[in-house]
């Protein structure tokens, strides 16, 4: 089996168990032992398996992309996996994938209700410094990843089929209708690209945890620093509430973060375009956050929270 050719000498897997919080594809813990039967410190490795046909098609792309990024990633300060193998066509595994080693902690995607706030300015003030590090990260010329890619335009957007504020969404359809924010107006940087809650993990007590681990490479690419805050600022206005939102940029800056869009415009659009991807209703991530301890996150809140995020954005920055 392509797996326990994969790992070290000696090694054998004897366990494996679903993880949640995914939704591109399945992700597996498999515990292992030794020779002697005692388990691995930190106790197995990480399956990552894209099963759905439309993820398989593109799986080469994405799994050579993540064990590219992994393995740059792998001396510098961002805590992530070390790269045990990659199969990106599915040749060897039942399924094209990539095996890893198993990173401490877990996902804390807050409550539904009574959550201190305390403790959410703290896992948002975390989340602010950890994506300052990555924005710091400098590649080699030859290993910039790829230059970043728009995920949906004006016409591509699904708009719900009864918005409360329908004006709402058709102002903000058209402030996407532009050319983006030419290369010269931002210093392009290292981005993750998918940064979000559903991919940091935390170690530690309510209101005093650390992240001790960054996963999910798969879109990483070169671009705007803009891109990765406004998609980790519109998670936290699903999870919490546009307000938490609105704040990540000014932690972000406050930890050292790259330069964000001098013009207002510029930076709308930027919120704009990542918001409207996640279109009619956010249900492609509520799925996956519902599974992963947020049950109150229904297709109806999430669709209510984009619209309210949409709302903010415009009287921030639509002037």
């Amino acid at each position: 089996m392509w797996v326990d050719r994969s790992l070290p000498a000696d090694t054998r897997v004897v366990g494996a168990r679903r993880l949640r919080g995914g939704w591109t594809s399945e992700m597996w813990h498999l515990e292992t032992v030794d020779a002697e039967g005692t388990p691995n410190a930190p106790n197995g490795v990480v399956l990552r398996s894209f099963v759905r046909e439309f993820f398989r098609r593109h799986a080469p792309g994405l799994l050579e992309r993540e064990a590219r990024v992994l393995d740059l990633l792998a001396p510098g300060p961002v805590p992530t996996a070390r790269l045990l193998a990659v199969d990106p066509t599915g040749g060897h595994a039942d399924h094209p994938s990539l095996l890893m080693t198993l990173l401490p902690g877990g996902l804390r995607l807050g409550q539904s209700a009574g959550e201190p706030p305390a403790h959410i300015d703290h896992r948002v003030r975390s989340l602010a410094r950890q994506l300052a590090d990555i924005h710091r990260f400098e590649p080699a010329p030859a290993d910039r990843p790829r230059t970043w890619q728009a995920w949906t335009t004006a016409d591509r957007v699904r708009l719900p089929a009864d918005p409360g504020r329908p004006e709402v969404w058709r102002r903000a359809v058209e402030l996407i209708r532009r050319e983006a924010p030419a290369p010269g107006t931002y210093r392009p940087c290292f981005l993750h690209r998918d940064y979000h809650l559903g991919n940091v993990l935390f170690s530690g007590p309510p209101g005093g945890e650390r992240i001790t681990g960054v996963v999910d490479w798969v879109e990483t690419s070169t671009g705007p620093a803009d891109l990765d805050v406004a998609h980790c600022s519109a998670s936290l206005a699903l999870l919490h509430d546009a307000d938490t939102a609105l704040g990540f940029a000014d932690h972000y800056l406050r930890e050292g973060g790259r330069d964000l869009a001098a013009n207002p415009a510029d930076r709308l659009y930027w919120y704009l375009l990542d918001a409207l991807a996640l279109a009619p209703d956010a249900e492609k991530v509520a799925t996956a956050w519902r599974g992963a301890g947020r049950p109150d996150l229904t297709p109806e809140r999430a669709g209510v929270r984009l619209e309210e995020w949409l709302v903010a954005l415009l009287e921030r920055f639509d002037r």
